[in-house]
């Protein structure tokens, strides 16, 4: 390590790794108890993605979580940021339903095998796979007093059956996209809107404040459950992550400056204010006038400090001009174009995605500043243009992603040296290319190439570069003391992965389980017995 890199290196307690989502990845939608989330029909409706393709077998990782698992270990990752699905836990969704112990069973050998490889579990428990029973019920995310209660149950069952083992809890993947995307814009399942021609119910002006509230009440509720009955004793962490990118003005115009802010404040402080600061922006109200639901005083004391930390999902920057009529952007016109008629940055395959590393650092000081929290980069990536028609050698030399990251990583070190931000992780997006929701699979995020047809996974030369750069500017390695697991009835379920020779394409596959089904599916039962009892 040179001597530069050890100025800049890493504080010692940095934690790095990979991310995915479990409908992204896991496919296996009908097996082993699996309840239905409302992206499995959703995804099937003709459509609803731009190639026409679903969420069925996405990467197959629910078989081949080994292979993901090995993968992980040869890029030499600290830690994997992945999802729980919801319907894997508790098909039906209810307080009241059933536990689904394959589903206990299936998340317990992957995060057994992670920490057998010495990488830590950084868990999401909602990432936008809703079970569709609840939202047949009784509207799911609309419904107040029947969500908050389900959600906290569901997420109780994760902390009983796992928190023993994992001490990274994220609640909610990007409550911004879960409110418009799915109930706004109609996007995103359950695909809500007022345009007609999208879907045949939903109100986008006043449903999607009505779930962002549910959304933050939910949230707030499991982390009080957490708080009160779990951490004493597993010692672990719990929060938030928010999605929300730079918003630079257009220009030093007045009304372009405010522009940016209220774009800030639609896109991170709809949510990031009521959870550090105890209050919606301003803005917010002068907007939507009665149509933001309040919160109760009791309420909001539940939502204030409910976030041990702040989980940044972030991919690009904005340019901001006042005069919008999108209400989702703060009535905000955004571009990419600079006054001078230039590119802010590279223009990645999706049309909101520009390459411009210096808005990174703005972000991380913008968030440092206004919520004094540590930040850990849950989110952060580049879909190269036109990667999924590319030739297999063409598309792992990925010059536009490496260039993305390259940008990204040097920000970060001068945020952290030079701006005195306290920024814990950084998880770029993603581990695999995947289902990318209502993109389908033409637009890829992946570290990793991965060949549908065959479901080969490919290192592309981003992972690899990644790799390289955090093992130098690494200080030391990340101890492990707290990521043990616990005594409690789960913790003898592990499942060993030794070391096999490599397979053809490059990828060590897992030996085969020693023959403890058995008595392993018994210890779960006793599990989700206290569960359910």
């Amino acid at each position: 390590m040179t001597s530069n890199s050890l100025k800049m290196s890493l504080p010692k307690d940095f934690i790095w790794g990979f991310a995915t989502a479990s409908f992204q990845i896991e496919g296996s939608t009908d097996v082993d108890g699996r309840g239905k989330s409302f992206w499995d029909d959703f995804s099937r409706t003709p459509g609803k993605t731009l190639d026409g393709r679903n969420g069925d077998v996405a990467t197959d990782s629910y078989r081949l979580w080994k292979e993901d698992v090995e993968l992980l270990a040869q890029y030499g990752v600290k830690s994997y940021r992945f999802s729980i699905a919801w319907s894997r836990i508790i098909p039906l969704g209810g307080r009241d339903d059933p536990v689904n112990p394959k589903g206990i069973e299936f998340y317990s050998k992957l995060i057994d095998a992670l920490l057998e490889k010495n990488i830590i579990p950084f868990v999401t428990l909602y990432h936008w796979d809703l079970p569709q029973s609840l939202h047949e019920r009784y509207g799911g995310w609309l419904n107040k007093e029947e969500i908050v209660k389900d959600y906290t149950r569901y997420a109780q069952v994760c902390f009983e059956a796992f928190g023993d083992r994992v001490k990274h809890w994220l609640t909610m993947n990007e409550p911004w996209c879960i409110s418009i995307l799915g109930y706004g814009r109609g996007v995103f399942a359950p695909g809500r809107s007022s345009d007609r021609a999208r879907s045949p119910e939903g109100n986008s002006s006043t449903e999607p404040w009505i779930v962002g509230r549910n959304v933050i009440l939910s949230h707030a509720s499991a982390v009080k459950v957490y708080r009160e009955l779990f951490k004493p004793v597993q010692k672990g962490q719990i929060g938030i992550t928010l999605n929300g990118d730079w918003q630079m003005p257009y220009d030093d115009s007045p009304e372009n400056i405010a522009a940016a802010q209220h774009a800030l404040d639609v896109a991170i402080g709809w949510f990031a204010d009521p959870i550090y600061l105890g209050h919606y922006p301003p803005y917010m109200r002068e907007m939507l006038g009665s149509r933001l639901p309040e919160f109760t005083e009791e309420e909001i004391k539940l939502v204030k400090g409910s976030s041990d930390f702040y989980g940044m999902n972030t991919y690009t920057t904005n340019l901001c001009r006042a005069g919008g009529d999108d209400e989702f952007q703060g009535l905000v016109d955004y571009t990419f174009t600079r006054p001078d008629g230039t590119q802010l940055g590279k223009q990645a395959h999706c049309a909101w995605l520009q390459d411009y590393p210096e808005g990174f650092r703005s972000l991380l000081s913008y968030l440092w500043n206004r919520y004094h929290m540590p930040i850990y980069v849950t989110e952060n990536g580049f879909a190269v243009k036109d990667e999924d028609t590319m030739p297999l050698e063409e598309a792992l030399n990925d010059t536009d992603r490496v260039h993305y990251f390259e940008g990204t990583t040097r920000v970060l070190q001068q945020a952290i040296h030079e701006d005195g931000v306290d920024v814990r992780a950084y998880f770029p997006w993603s581990l695999l290319d995947n289902f990318e929701w209502a993109d389908g699979y033409v637009t890829r995020f992946g570290l990793t190439y991965v060949d549908y047809d065959t479901q080969k996974r490919y290192p592309k030369r981003s992972a690899q570069f990644l790799a390289k750069w955090f093992k130098e500017h690494q200080e030391s390695s990340v101890p492990t003391a707290g990521i043990k697991r616990g005594p409690s009835s789960l913790s003898e379920s592990s499942t060993k992965v030794p070391s096999t020779p490599e397979a053809a394409d490059g990828i060590k596959l897992a030996a085969p389980e020693s023959n403890k089904e058995l008595s392993r599916l018994e210890r779960i039962k006793q599990v989700v017995r206290k569960l359910i009892c």
